[in-house]
């Protein structure tokens, strides 16, 4: 019923637009519930303008927005999350803006209606990847946005293995624009982004689009290697003029920790700039379609 009622909305705003035709492009990932019986039926009443895809299996929301892309024959494409907790009536507040010549439209969320440490969490992605990435945009996470098609076609084209869909648009936009939308409180289930999943999903952001962490990390690495040849020498010029002696080794313990600690992390970070071009060389399929329900 709530599937039924959030495409009533939405057919309801997208009719008040008399200007465009539409088709809706609904991408099942993979859900154990009722969804695909619920778009079978969706379909059936209204195969004109409705087009479902649904995956073998689950594998996240930005490559089902990559199936998304891959089925679209419009000139303008809107992205929309299904539990609609960006209202669709903020639809043609972006089609006005793709109108006056707007290449990519980007939706922030004003007042959110989320839990603080999602929001935190949020904002402080927000300024970590404009500081690193450059990529000017006030909310990366908000997926209502409107892109022109050649700009799509962009993104499909370049096949990555994990792209990061509003940065990358935010790339290849030649005139981008931003504006709020709403956001409202979420009406049923529950979000799988967990602590985990956004620290993934913000490792994706920064290493699919900066080299500044590895560059980072060998500064560090320079300057402790540094104050270790420092001390180095200090060691030596103490058992020189003052010979063997045992205290400090606990300082000593703790410094080689420190260096040990800071190696693995940049073991770590280069492990993901490898792990990219490891997954980006297999070319394994990025998601695997069961079947499209469409009016040929």
């Amino acid at each position: 019923m709530q599937t039924l009622s959030n495409l009533n909305r939405l057919l309801l705003n997208l009719n008040q637009i008399t200007t465009i035709t539409y088709e809706l492009i609904f991408v099942n990932d993979g859900s154990r519930d009722k969804t695909q019986a619920v778009l079978a039926d969706l379909f059936a009443k209204r195969p004109d303008v409705i087009r479902a895809v649904q995956f073998m299996r689950n594998y996240g929301q930005h490559p089902a927005i990559m199936a998304g892309f891959g089925q679209v024959r419009g000139e303008v494409v809107v992205t929309l999350d299904c539990d609609l907790q960006n209202p669709p009536e903020d639809i043609p507040k972006l089609l006005e803006l793709i109108e006056q010549g707007h290449d990519v439209v980007g939706g922030y969320r004003g007042d959110r209606h989320d839990l603080a440490w999602r929001k935190a969490v949020s904002k402080l992605s927000n300024i970590v990847r404009k500081h690193i990435t450059g990529i000017e945009m006030r909310d990366h996470g908000c997926m209502l946005r409107a892109y022109r098609r050649y700009i799509i076609d962009q993104i499909v084209d370049g096949d990555e293995s994990s792209p990061f869909i509003t940065a990358l648009s935010q790339t290849l936009a030649a005139n981008p624009a931003e504006i709020e939308v709403g956001h409202e409180e979420r009406a049923a289930g529950e979000s799988n982004y967990n602590l985990y999943s956004l620290i993934r999903y913000n490792f994706d952001l920064m290493t699919g689009f900066s080299i500044v962490p590895l560059q980072l990390f060998t500064l560090v690495g320079m300057t402790c290697s540094f104050f270790s040849f420092l001390l180095v020498i200090y060691m030596v010029g103490r058992r020189i003029f003052i010979g063997p002696e045992v205290d400090g080794v606990f300082t000593l313990f703790a410094i080689l920790f420190l260096l040990i600690s800071v190696t693995m992390a940049g073991l770590g970070l280069i492990g993901e700039y490898v792990g990219r071009i490891s997954k980006d060389l297999r070319r394994r399929p990025k998601y695997t379609i069961k079947h499209i329900l469409e009016q040929k």
